[in-house]
């Protein structure tokens, strides 16, 4: 079982993240500063330490050093984002933004901690550091050396041969595909190929970040720029400079915001909100996105130009519905990682199941298939896992029950007894009334958290289930 250590001075952070971490098979430890780490502990003997950037005395970089190679997670505000990159250059081997949602820190630390083990079996393919602000994709392995996905089908093989051709250079690239189709390892593998790999790599979901904010977020702002303002800080694309800008799903990203992308493209310099002086960056853009961009582009709801600045090489990655027998390949690489998690040796995929894998459309694609997977080693009784086990035979897609946290079909909405949702209905179905009935009169962030799950989550069930989000009404995200 790993061992982690988190440092944090706030004690509510620190408690909720060891419960956290704990309910996830991981052995915890915690320390208030740097100084009580190393008093009652032996830094070096954990397997992964987490920490706060600032802490009262020594930062959290000093465990860097302390640590002598184990991998360091620096916790920081968005506020101290350029700390946070200059933290990776003193060897961090990432950071994540405060406050994060659970599901990013636990594929982080997954992530880090698969890389530490392929490090110590494999040296000479010890992994480049990262930089994550947003989620990483499930499906990486070291099958494919330097690309890191799992797959062998033609259409990847394809596209390998692209990725290392387009990598070097430091031109625009757009990823297309499906949600959960793996976008970003894509953009992960042009970076890490790149001569840009020992540059900070910021991925940024633009549909988890609410409009109101995007262009602060993305460009920063200057004091005073707007209502709540108090400081001056840098966005996201200066923070990336001289590395490379992920943008996921930016056909989203709002009219206003794109017309500041497109200066930086062009100019190659950005201008905080509030700002009236322009300050030049060195950023290589890769976007993603499951939409239709130039048919976005001819009903004015995307900069056509702006289109075409981001269409230099675009890349297309294949549903896993269409890779054959590299879904079975890639559920075999995600059973041996949760059976890991949970000390199972004995588990393995009985007939039916290898069969009902392959032939399944995959609806939700790889994020569903781990998802399956992870649920069936969980709940497995017996060495062998059946189909049954796995419930793709459902028509929930990746609507995972586990993710409404506390709710029931029957603990809808009363305000209007014809509309309450009975006990009849499906979560995929719960979810659509839900939304539909409530989204008048509530913000992204609210119906969110009423539906226990993540603004991302919600964003994603809304493309699936074609429920546009509302561009009227509610604007407030507090």
């Amino acid at each position: 079982m790993p061992h982690i250590l988190i440092v944090e001075d706030e004690t509510i952070i620190r408690s909720a993240l060891r419960r956290l971490l704990e309910r996830n098979q991981y052995q915890v430890s915690e320390a208030g500063s740097v100084q009580e780490a190393q008093e009652r502990f032996s830094i070096p003997t954990f397997d992964l330490i987490v920490s706060d950037l600032r802490l009262p005395g020594a930062p959290g970089t000093e465990l860097i050093k302390l640590g002598q190679g184990t991998p360091v997670l620096i916790m920081t505000s968005y506020a101290s984002l350029r700390s946070a990159v200059d933290s990776m250059k003193m060897g961090a081997v990432d950071y994540i933004a405060k406050p994060f949602d659970h599901d990013e820190m636990l594929q982080a630390v997954a992530r880090i901690l698969r890389d530490r083990q392929t490090a110590q079996s494999n040296p000479s393919e010890r992994p480049a550091g990262k930089v994550a602000n947003g989620s990483d994709k499930p499906g990486v392995d070291n099958s494919n050396g330097e690309i890191g996905i799992i797959g062998s089908c033609p259409p990847m093989q394809d596209l390998y041969g692209k990725i290392r051709k387009v990598a070097p250079t430091d031109s625009n690239v757009l990823i297309q595909g499906e949600s959960g189709t793996g976008k970003e390892l894509v953009a992960r593998a042009l970076h890490n190929l790149s001569k840009r790999a020992k540059a900070p790599m910021i991925s940024v979901n633009c549909a988890a970040i609410p409009e109101s904010l995007i262009e602060s977020e993305l460009f920063g702002h200057e004091k005073g720029a707007f209502t709540g303002a108090s400081a001056g800080r840098a966005g996201l694309v200066e923070a990336a400079d001289g590395g490379t800008l992920f943008l996921d799903e930016i056909g989203e990203l709002p009219l206003e915001a794109q017309a500041r992308l497109l200066r930086v493209l062009q100019e190659g310099e950005i201008r905080r909100v509030g700002s009236v002086q322009s300050q030049k960056v060195d950023v290589r853009l890769i976007a993603a996105t499951h939409r239709d961009l130039k048919s976005l582009a001819k009903i004015g709801q995307f900069r056509e130009d702006l289109f075409y600045r981001l269409h230099v090489i675009a890349l297309k990655l294949p549903a896993l519905r269409e890779r054959g027998a590299d879904v079975n390949e890639i559920a075999n690489a995600f059973l041996a990682r949760q059976s890991a998690r949970v000390n199972r040796t004995d588990l393995k995929f009985a007939p039916d199941a290898e069969q009902a894998i392959r032939h399944y459309s995959w609806p939700g694609n790889v994020r569903e298939l781990e998802n399956a997977v992870e649920r069936a080693v969980i709940l497995c009784e017996s060495p062998e896992i059946s189909a049954e086990l796995l419930g793709i035979d459902i028509e929930l897609s990746d609507l995972e029950e586990d993710e409404f946290i506390g709710l029931a079909p029957h603990q809808g909405s009363t305000s209007n007894a014809s509309h309450e949702p009975t006990e009849d209905l499906s979560l995929e179905d719960y979810f659509q009334h839900f939304v539909l009935e409530h989204q008048d009169h509530m913000t992204e962030t609210e119906l969110a958290r009423k539906l226990g799950v993540s603004r991302k989550c919600l964003w994603e069930r809304r493309q699936r289930l074609g429920i546009p989000r509302r561009k009227t009404g509610v604007t407030s995200e507090g």
